[in-house]
């Protein structure tokens, strides 16, 4: 059930997600979106600091026999972050060799998804700029920090994980993962991500295509000092 203080769209949740971060101070910001919902706010978060749109791709590694249940994680980057919940794997029965196939199975799925969605372009680097980290919802957490911890390595001077709704037990948890959390709405009641839009629907990776060909195009060229790994 849509209440009266959830979003439209993924758009609408990225106008208002940018209101609150354009009263930030912020260094040079680059912001990063989790596709492929996040891809849509961020656009709309980037558009509104006059900041260049990148993508963090982080891919689940699921259980052996239970996909939906996560026991680790990797996100790319030339040195790949890759993030094992030991517990869980142990519990799984998820080895060695199958948490090496998995991490194999999920890099080339993040290298297929960089080269459709970014055309090619490269990467751009975080150092010393204020790292802006964006998905449509948080609901366990997993995925955005393993991503922090990524924009982290590579030297970015703040890390700030924004997003306009998260389950409020979440919190603590991105807290100690970045330097600032921006979370527009924290339901006590939290069903899903999707009960709080009007309009949910899937991204196809075409639509994550179109908007950051958009977002690129109002941009600008990036100055080659700025891309990074």
């Amino acid at each position: 059930m849509f209440g009266h203080s959830g979003f439209v769209n993924r758009r609408d949740a990225g106008r208002q997600l940018a209101t609150a971060l354009t009263k930030l101070t912020l260094e040079r910001p680059v912001v990063y979106a989790l596709p492929r919902g996040g891809v849509p706010v961020a656009a709309e978060v980037a558009a509104a600091l006059h900041a260049p749109l990148d993508l963090v791709l982080v891919r689940k590694i699921g259980a052996p026999g239970q996909p939906e249940l996560a026991v680790g994680a990797v996100v790319d980057g030339a040195e790949p972050e890759v993030l094992i919940n030991r517990d869980i794997a142990s519990e799984a029965g998820a080895d060695h060799a199958y948490l090496k196939a998995m991490e194999a199975q999920a890099l080339r799925e993040i290298e297929r998804r960089r080269r459709v969605y970014l055309s090619g372009r490269p990467p751009i680097s975080p150092e010393g700029r204020d790292a802006v980290l964006i998905d449509d919802g948080v609901a366990t957490g997993a995925s955005i920090i393993v991503a922090a911890h990524a924009l982290r390595r590579r030297q970015a001077r703040r890390v700030i994980i924004a997003t306009p709704v998260a389950p409020p037990d979440a919190l603590p948890r991105l807290e100690s993962e970045a330097d600032m959390v921006v979370c527009l709405q924290q339901p006590e009641w939290f069903p899903g991500i999707g009960a709080f839009y009007q309009d949910f629907h899937q991204l196809e990776d075409e639509e994550v295509i179109e908007v950051m060909k958009a977002s690129a195009q109002r941009a600008g060229p990036t100055p080659a000092s700025e891309h990074g790994t």
